[in-house]
């Protein structure tokens, strides 16, 4: 393997990191002596399985590990200041100014206490920019450069007011609000939909280019990778396995790790649908869902009423899959929870066992509610930090009348099917990372052996290696159990596979519904057009052979 020699442009320099990880942990190291070089105006994309040690190597960077992970060797150089080696002031003052970072997980990562204008102003105050009057200013143009709607307003809302691509936004506009020299983007297009995640990288190269920041970009997304980097390191358990320049890496692999992840891309793909004299029965049918959302107003700004969900109408067969796609904001995970009752309906019929549950009392569906489940889309937000994996999954069944062993080892079963091991049963949600809690969150809606189950953004968290893991295992569950899936994702080369159906959603409203070839393969909505033509990477597709 080899390593990017020093030069004269080099911004920030890894040499021989070692990251140890506490007693008990599945391996030693976080990062075993990895070195590797960011050139002044790159992009430079880290990619590699979750727990690879990539957020590990990141927060190193910036001096926000935990305190039970410590560095045991290595020098980590910023324009010739090792900074890990420097006082905590002046770490301190190099945050934010000289290095920023946009984090995986946006909703943690947010105060939910203050308005997300107070949090972008915060960071220009610390850092001593301008006046209340100029910061206010600079922080109505970050939201309007982000692409947030209505920035006037959207400065004064609280981050759980936000769909969760709109949150990345705010993260990204902190992080970019003092054009920082390096720019460390942590997973920052995960939760986004395609048309706004390539608004994001057009920003991100905008940025670049108008001031010669650089970019280290961790990703799992292939596509993001093809699209924007001008080199790649991977890394593996901790190691670094390969690196190179992103056209040599992404074409022509060495490494087999490498060639696996390339090997496991989604390609876009559909199957043909099935005729109506196939088509199994119908377990869910919707029609004309509406909800609305209410703003309260002012004296000087009257309130606002969004249209979530409006009039849709949509038939789920029996062990077929609906996609639902759309941009952030339009309505998807509005859907889901409507189906679920974890929102009221303002109108509609949501048809289930023959039975309309729409205006069904509490009390009347909940003998009904293990038999529709879903996958949240935020695993650390849905996963009670203060509960055991065991206790997380058994609680729902043992209350409806499962006994304590039977839903154990229902338990065990399922945390090998997504791949986690029994150890797995006894740890909390903190001590995985965010892939393998959404397997958890995977295994926990399947406790209950449901006969629909919601699937909200179930993949979008993971590496492509485990995503087609667990597109496998959802497609096995489904042969085995006939359960039929409301898919929801961002991700259409993901929907293409696996999707009998589809929706396309905008603004609240289906635009669109069809098979996947046609949705995909011939749009014929202009919303659907942008969709598929923002996709990342898309003149690229994967040719490595799995080994």
């Amino acid at each position: 393997m080899s390593q990017t020699s020093m030069s004269s442009d080099v911004v920030l320099s890894v040499r021989h990191l070692t990251v140890e990880l506490p007693r008990g942990m599945e391996r030693t190291h976080a990062v075993k002596d990895i070195s590797f070089d960011l050139h002044a105006g790159e992009i430079l994309c880290i990619i590699g399985e979750s727990g690879s040690g990539k957020s590990v190597t990141a927060n190193t960077i910036m001096g926000l590990l935990p305190p039970v992970i410590r560095v045991t060797a290595g020098e980590i150089h910023f324009k010739g200041m090792d900074i890990l080696a420097a006082r905590e002031d002046s770490i301190r003052r190099l945050r934010g100014r000289a290095v920023s970072i946009i984090f995986q997980d946006p909703l943690s990562a947010l105060n939910p206490l203050m308005t997300v204008g107070d949090q972008i102003d915060e960071v220009l105050e610390t850092h001593g920019y301008g006046t209340a009057e100029s910061r206010k200013a600079k922080v109505l143009s970050l939201l309007e450069e982000v692409g947030l709607p209505d920035p006037p307003l959207m400065r004064l809302q609280y981050p759980f007011r936000l769909s969760g691509g709109q949150r990345q936004r705010v993260m990204i506009a902190m992080a970019l609000a003092l054009d920082p020299d390096v720019l460390i983007a942590d997973e920052p297009t995960t939760a986004l939909d395609v048309t706004t995640q390539a608004q994001i990288l057009d920003l991100i190269r905008k940025i670049q280019k108008r001031k010669g920041m650089s970019v280290m970009f961790i990703t799992h997304d292939f596509g993001v990778v093809a699209e924007i980097a001008d080199r790649v390191v991977v890394m593996e358990k901790g190691h670094l396995v390969e690196q190179g320049r992103a056209d040599q890496v992404l074409v022509h692999p060495a490494h087999p790790y490498t060639q696996r992840l390339v090997a496991a891309v989604p390609r876009m793909r559909a199957h043909a649908p099935a005729t109506v004299a196939e088509a199994p029965p119908v377990v869910l049918e919707v029609e004309g869902l509406r909800k609305e959302y209410r703003s309260a107003g002012s004296f000087l700004r009257p309130g606002r009423v969004v249209k979530a969900v409006d009039g849709v109408s949509f038939r789920l067969h029996k062990g077929q899959t609906l996609g639902v796609v759309g941009e952030s904001g339009s309505g998807k995970s509005s859907l889901g929870r409507l189906l679920l009752k974890l929102l009221e309906p303002d109108g509609g019929v949501i048809r289930f066992d023959g039975r309309d549950i729409a205006g069904m009392a509490e009390d009347s569906f909940r003998a009904l509610r293990p038999y529709i489940q879903m996958i949240f889309q935020d695993p650390f937000a849905s996963l009670n930090p203060r509960h055991t994996i065991g206790r997380i999954l058994t609680v729902g069944p043992v209350a409806h009348g499962a006994s304590v062993q039977e839903a154990r080892v229902k338990a065990l079963r399922l945390l090998k099917l997504v791949g986690l091991d029994d150890q797995a049963y006894d740890r909390f949600p903190h001590e995985f990372s965010g892939g393998q809690r959404q397997r958890i969150g995977i295994a926990r809606a399947l406790m209950f052996d449901p006969v629909v189950l919601v699937a909200d953004e179930a993949v979008s968290a993971l590496d492509v290696s485990i995503q087609a893991q667990i597109l496998e295992l959802l497609a096995r569950v489904q042969a085995e159990m006939k359960v039929a899936m409301i898919f929801i994702t961002h991700d259409l080369r993901v929907a293409s596979q696996i999707c009998d159906d589809v929706i396309v959603m905008h603004k609240g409203v289906v635009v669109e519904q069809g098979p996947p070839a046609t949705i995909f393969g011939q749009p014929q909505h202009d919303y659907t057009r942008r969709l598929v033509a923002a996709i990342p990477g898309a003149d690229w597709e994967p040719t490595a052979k799995a080994v």
